[in-house]
């Protein structure tokens, strides 16, 4: 028995022929043999490929920032500036470590797709039937599923009348499908009805749900806020290298101290690297990621925060997403002057509440109660798969035998004599219905030896939750297209679509699979949804929209939901999510429905607009140190600060900015975007502010006060540490730093900081201590520097909104 027979294509192949091919029997197979196909075939799992938590580790190590941090380490170790050493490699720890961290924490957040499989099945082995571990089952074991049994593996179906079984988790089709001997059963899939014997033909990661988890695995996405990082570091990598040469340069042809110029060099090296900047930017996530558990949304990755606040297209799932899941009576359309009422009660005693069928279920749901009790049912003939029919017999209150039949419209229609004139006007009504997305159920009935009439069409279909389309109309009002992807049928798509206020211009992947990728893009941009899809297909939709630059979210609940989820931007598992779709999502919501949906694209704009004013405030830092250190150097032939200083500066400035993570902030009215143009270029403005008004200040130190240079030092020290903490508040907002209260964390936080940097100048710890006058000075320069470069920052902002119309038009 080799693999491959296992797995061939086995829909169109008998039972006999597959149990041939399997080498079992009805009786299962030996303990013996089944060890022995374990061994070959593996457990009845999805196998997931762990990373080593070193490794993982590790890779914290590697990339832009952390080699610069790694080159400032060296480079000091080198000058032997131990002090300096221990530092640095102190912030490359912590930087590495609370990186290590979120990574676990989300890798941990939600159980994998393992766990969707059934806990145990009923197996039979050596002739009898036994209760094992379905991860132990292995092909060609004989096994037995029943009503709310979780198909355990692939199955063949091999004895009994017929399955009733839920596979919307698995294909996306909301309505039970009907299974007999010969067909197949998937893994994950939830029996509603019935009991048959099947034999297993593929499991773990050869079954369908298996087949599934592997194109989940393929998708690979890099996240925008991962891109700009980069690119940002590179910017800094570039300025930073470029003011250092110019140093080296400048002390070779001065014939200076090469050690000296080393360790400026090792100054600007470490000053040049955002080395917080991740760390920062990770801590406000988590902390934003706490508030979205307690508004419903579970962050199991932490960079869809970002991707969530930048999302422009959200795919929406329909059942079970925009739609309950759960049939319903739309409408019903009455025959021979029969009431719809009376159409509903007929069709009621032809259903039963314990088989859990939902189309009995949502017949009962409609029906009169008061009217069921003037019958009794006295037999009761459940559906058959065969003649697609419920038949009952009751007895009304005058003891009159009744007979009834409710199933697929022309099943029912076949029960009326040859010669009846409805068949013409049953059909319109069933294409009617279809043609509205609705699923016709014929209703007909018989008194004692009379002929069978036909009584009635009863609509059913799966209504949309309360909420969808409010939800999605809140959606498009924050600038958030939505498109709807289902496997159902186009009918039922657009009038779904219809419902919920999208547009009905609803695509099948016939309409853009075979078209080259710019006209496929340009239909599925166009397209208001998409129906009758498969897996593969939501995939392909999503990679297609991102190839658009769209950042794509995609919401979902089954497995055929999770290679989709996997590859969008932002994957959304909605509450009631198989494990399958919880794990391929970044986000999990905990609540039904998608208005909280709506509360986490709101509070993630608020972490997007955060993370967004620590970065201008952090590289807009950055330059000032990098250009008034390197043009003091060369202008002045003058060291404005220490290599100490500039660590202890960086950490009074990078401590207190941890607090930015709870900092008052106002969601964006449309998507967010990383615009590096606008955060290097207003980052740049107020660098070059504060290094401007930095040499104003040491030329009046110098020519005016005429302090001496230790002093100095302490004085730029002190100036560089107050200024720079302010530059928070002005890059936080677009327009004047006082229309939005900031957060109380970051004012306590900050202000206790800026005293401990005039107390270390006061006492002359670290450096040479200066007078308190000197040190109010410094105070009232720094918010004089605030006062002034807020207001060119605004017009700053709309030179840059006024650049970018133009370029647009």
């Amino acid at each position: 028995m080799e693999r491959d027979v296992i797995a061939a294509p086995l829909a169109d192949r008998s039972p006999a022929e597959v149990m041939a091919a399997l080498q079992t029997t009805a009786t299962g197979l030996t303990a013996e043999e089944a060890v022995r196909r374990q061994e070959r075939y593996g457990w009845n799992e999805l196998v997931e490929k762990k990373a080593s938590a070193w490794l993982k580790f590790l890779g914290f190590f590697w990339g832009p920032i952390p080699w610069m941090i790694e080159v400032a380490a060296i480079l000091s170790a080198v000058i032997r500036h131990w002090e300096t050493f221990g530092i640095i490699m102190a912030m490359l720890l912590l930087n590495a470590g609370v990186g290590f961290w979120q990574r676990q924490k989300a890798d941990n957040a939600i159980e994998l797709l393992k766990e969707k499989m059934a806990l145990t099945a009923r197996v039979q082995r050596e002739g009898s039937w036994q209760q094992i571990p379905a991860r132990e089952l292995v092909p060609g074991d004989i096994v037995r599923v029943r009503l709310g049994d979780i198909v355990p593996a692939d199955l063949k179906l091999l004895a009994g009348d017929y399955l009733l079984v839920d596979e919307s988790a698995l294909t996306g089709e909301s309505l039970p499908v009907s299974k007999s001997v010969g067909a197949l059963a998937y893994a994950g899939a939830i029996v509603r009805q019935g009991e048959m014997d099947a034999v297993v033909v593929a499991t773990g990661m050869n079954s369908y749900f298996g087949q599934t988890s592997r194109l989940v695995a393929t998708a690979r996405t890099t996240s925008h806020l991962q891109q700009a990082l980069l690119k940002m570091a590179d910017y800094l990598i570039l300025v930073g290298l470029s003011l250092v040469i110019l140093i080296l340069l400048a002390a070779l042809f001065r014939h200076e101290n090469i050690w000296e110029t080393l360790e400026f060099a090792l100054v600007l090296t470490v000053a040049a690297v955002p080395a917080t900047l991740p760390a920062v930017l990770s801590v406000t996530m988590a902390i934003g990621a706490g508030v979205l558990a307690q508004k419903g949304a579970i962050v199991s990755k932490m960079l869809a925060i970002d991707e969530l606040a930048g999302m422009d297209i959200l795919c929406c799932d329909k059942t079970g997403t925009i739609t309950q899941n759960k049939l319903t009576v739309k409408e019903v359309k009455s025959l021979a002057g029969y009431t719809a009422d009376q159409v509903l009660t007929l069709a009621a005693l032809a259903s039963r509440a314990e088989d859990q069928d939902p189309l009995d279920l949502a017949v009962l749901h409609a029906a009169p109660p008061d009217q069921l009790t003037n019958f009794q049912v006295v037999a009761f003939k459940p559906f058959d798969p065969v003649s697609k029919r419920v038949e009952a017999t009751v007895t009304d209150a005058g003891g009159r035998t009744i007979s009834l039949s409710k199933g697929a419209p022309q099943a029912v229609l076949a029960l009326l004599p040859a010669e009846t004139d409805q068949a013409a006007l049953i059909d319109q009504s069933v294409q009617e219905l279809a043609a509205k997305g609705y699923r016709a159920l014929g209703v007909a009935k018989r008194e004692e030896a009379g002929d069978w009439q036909y009584v009635g069409l009863i609509a059913l279909y799966d209504p949309p939750r309360e909420d969808s389309g409010a939800t999605i109309q809140a959606a498009q009002a924050l600038g958030v297209t939505i498109k709807m992807v289902t496997g159902d049928h186009l009918a039922i798509a657009k009038e779904t679509a219809r419902q919920v206020h999208l547009g009905t211009n609803i695509r099948t992947p016939g309409d853009f699979l075979d078209k080259p990728d710019r006209q496929a893009l340009a239909l599925v941009e166009a397209a208001d949804g998409y129906a009758q899809v498969f897996p593969e297909h939501k995939f392909h939709i999503v990679e297609l929209l991102q190839m658009g630059r769209h950042i794509v979210g995609m919401t979902g609940d089954g497995v055929n939901d999770a290679p989709a989820l996997k590859k969008a931007d932002a994957g959304i598992a909605v509450a009631g999510a198989t494990d399958a779709a919880k794990s391929a999502a970044a986000i999990v919501l905990t609540q039904p429905g998608l208005a909280v949906i709506i509360d986490a694209i709101r509070e993630s704009r608020k972490i997007f607009q955060r993370m967004q004013s620590y970065a201008i405030y952090r590289i807009g830092g950055i330059m000032r140190i990098l250009l008034f250190i390197t043009l003091s150097i060369l202008i002045f032939q003058f060291y404005p600060v220490t290599a100490i200083m500039i660590i202890l500066q960086m950490l009074l400035n990078d401590l207190p900015t941890l607090a930015i993570a709870y900092d008052n902030a106002e969601p964006g009215e449309m998507p967010a975007k990383w615009d590096l143009r606008e955060i290097l270029s207003i980052s740049s403005y107020l660098g070059f502010m504060g290094m401007a008004l930095s040499f104003v200040l040491l030329f009046l130190a110098r020519e005016k006060l005429s302090l001496p240079a230790d002093q100095i030092q302490t004085l730029i020290f002190l100036k560089l540490a107050i200024a720079g903490y302010l530059d928070i508040f002005i890059g936080r907002t677009r327009s004047f730093f006082w229309t939005l209260r900031p957060g109380g964390l970051l004012v306590f936080s900050g202000v206790m900081t800026r005293l401990l940097a005039s107390v270390l100048a006061f006492a002359g710890w670290f450096m040479s201590p200066i007078s308190w006058q000197l040190i109010l000075l410094v105070w009232g320069w720094s918010i004089m520097e605030m006062l002034l470069t807020d207001p060119l920052k605004v017009c700053m902002y709309r030179l840059l909104d006024h650049r970018c119309l133009l370029v647009h038009r």
